[in-house]
């Protein structure tokens, strides 16, 4: 496992603030994508609980047309209520695996004419092979490209690129730490307490904090 020392947090999406703009020209216009303008007229949130609920609130508001999916344990669900249309998916797999079935979603999203698919956070929204797989299937991924997805779910070349593009960022490690010795190092230059992150960590996985060398 790659390890580096760094307090790079992760925030959460700004669900109430999907707006029109958001929708329709950050991912019309967005050139890695190369899709032409059209109005987004049916949006698909691959998620479940809250995080849908708020996007399909949004959604409403704007007269866009809502798709939910389940896995076969949340049939009984409130997000499945909330969405004008909602597909199971993951048939027999536990409730975590349904949510990360790719194949099943884009299929359901393909069937059922959807024009862009909302990760939520979590579940897909760091995974880059879903985004690539929503521009493969002609449909849009709210969200970063493909190539951006990949660069920020690894923690070392994430910082690398704050950096290189001037954002400001916590004392940290520019590269994965290899011995005890680097982060003793490390740790008598900026003193405890630090924190040991995983460099494709996520959401908070993989992180300790360290207030003494011992």
């Amino acid at each position: 496992m790659l390890l580096c020392v760094s307090g790079v947090g992760r925030g959460g999406l700004g669900l109430l603030a999907v707006k029109r703009a958001c929708l329709l020209t950050r991912t019309a216009h967005s050139s890695p994508q190369n899709f032409e303008y059209r109005p987004i007229k049916k949006v698909m949130v691959a998620n479940r609980g809250e995080i849908a609920i708020r996007v399909f609130r949004a959604c409403t508001e704007l007269g866009i047309r809502t798709v939910a999916v389940y896995s076969e344990e949340d049939r009984g669900q409130m997000h499945r209520q909330k969405a004008d249309e909602a597909y199971l998916i993951g048939k027999s797999l536990p409730p975590v695996a349904a949510y990360l079935h790719i194949p099943d979603i884009i299929k359901v999203a393909k069937e059922n004419g959807v024009d862009a698919i909302h990760p939520g956070y979590g579940f897909l929204s760091e995974r880059s092979d879903f985004a690539q797989a929503c521009v493969d299937a002609g449909v849009r991924f709210i969200g970063p490209c493909p190539e951006t997805v990949r660069k920020m779910g690894d923690k070392v070349e994430a910082r690398s690129l704050a950096i290189s593009a001037g954002v400001p960022v916590v004392p940290g490690t520019d590269a994965p730490i290899s011995s005890v010795g680097e982060a003793r190092v490390f740790s008598e230059t900026y003193g405890f307490p630090i924190i040991f992150k995983a460099a494709y960590g996520g959401g908070g996985r993989g992180m300790r904090v360290v207030k003494e060398y011992e």
